[in-house]
């Protein structure tokens, strides 16, 4: 299955999965907003430079102020990766393969887009945000439920997948690198309560936070909590879970169509050559710059995705 159903299939569970992302990204920033009142602006860009929609919204909008930038990730047609736009995506997508998918998958994806619609028919105040962020994520929870409940393991499944955890890999390396770098106030911050705080939000960002006591205890140390969420397996949200799974789906589709592809080879690449190391090794290639690199990568990977499996044919 290759082409158009491919395509649609790819980005349809990128887009939840970038809806779910973006309800997780503004959580957090009201979360360290609330430990630096007198910095809340720069959290909001730094929350908006995350997700990669804070040029947009500067075309837009004179200043920086918290109910606008919740607005304009939530709702704004504008902004290409607003929630809102992001699950009306999904559904197009879905519609466009609809006879691909189980009942249930269509089902869950369309009550997920009329849920939201609803939801976010109006600005969404403070007092009723935490809820609605929560909403979000259970509706596009059930639409991951399902589909791994009722769809056939063939190459429909492995492009959802694909799609699932190329965005879900590149969120967690945009978390990573925008919130320690460009939020952290200065160096004499580091292993303060406020840095401390800043880490425990970034585990929280991407539901990490249970996880990670678990495996480490309660103590918050930096290279402990960049282990986890660079190099953990256990993880789900890690950059060597996603990655590794990204290979397991495209490994699949080399079994069933008998060639190995570019990009199977890239997603190889970057699982040996930048995922199997120690975090030494990475703090002192620079978490940063590393980072940088993994992003570019993950991004030459979909592209090369795209033409491998034909999608705009």
């Amino acid at each position: 299955m290759l082409g158009k159903t491919a395509n649609g299939l790819f980005w349809m569970y990128r887009s939840l999965e970038r809806a779910e992302n973006t309800t997780r990204l503004i959580e957090t920033g009201q979360r360290i907003a609330l430990t630096r009142l007198a910095a809340a602006d720069d959290e909001w860009r730094s929350i908006m430079l995350t997700a990669g929609v804070l040029s947009g919204y500067e075309a837009a909008n004179d200043d920086i102020a918290k109910d606008q930038v919740i607005d304009w990730m939530l709702r704004s047609k504008d902004n290409h990766s607003s929630v809102m736009t992001s699950i009306a995506s999904a559904r197009q997508n879905a519609r466009m393969v609809r006879t691909a998918l189980t009942t249930e998958v269509w089902e869950a994806t369309n009550s997920t887009y009329m849920t939201c619609k609803d939801l976010l028919a109006r600005k969404v105040n403070e007092r009723d945000l935490p809820q609605t962020l929560g909403a979000i994520r259970q509706r596009t929870s059930l639409v991951r439920g399902t589909t791994h409940g009722t769809m056939l393991r063939n190459d429909i499944y492995d492009f959802a997948r694909i799609g699932t955890f190329l965005e879900r890999a590149d969120n967690t390396a945009r978390i990573l690198d925008v919130k320690y770098y460009v939020l952290l106030p200065s160096v004499m911050s580091v292993g303060s309560s406020i840095d401390n705080v800043q880490w425990e939000t970034i585990l929280r960002s991407v539901s990490a936070r249970g996880g990670f006591r678990m495996a480490y205890g309660n103590s918050y140390d930096p290279r402990d909590i960049v282990q986890f969420l660079i190099l953990d397996r256990r993880m789900p949200r890690s950059l060597a879970f996603c990655i590794s799974k990204i290979c397991d789906n495209l490994g699949y589709l080399t079994d069933d169509h008998g060639i190995r592809l570019p990009s199977f080879q890239m997603a190889d690449q970057i699982r040996r050559q930048f995922l199997s190391h120690d975090i030494e090794a990475i703090f002192e290639y620079g978490l940063h710059e590393y980072i940088q690199k993994i992003l570019s990568l993950i991004a030459d990977l979909a592209s090369q995705i795209e033409i491998d499996y034909r999608f705009y044919e």
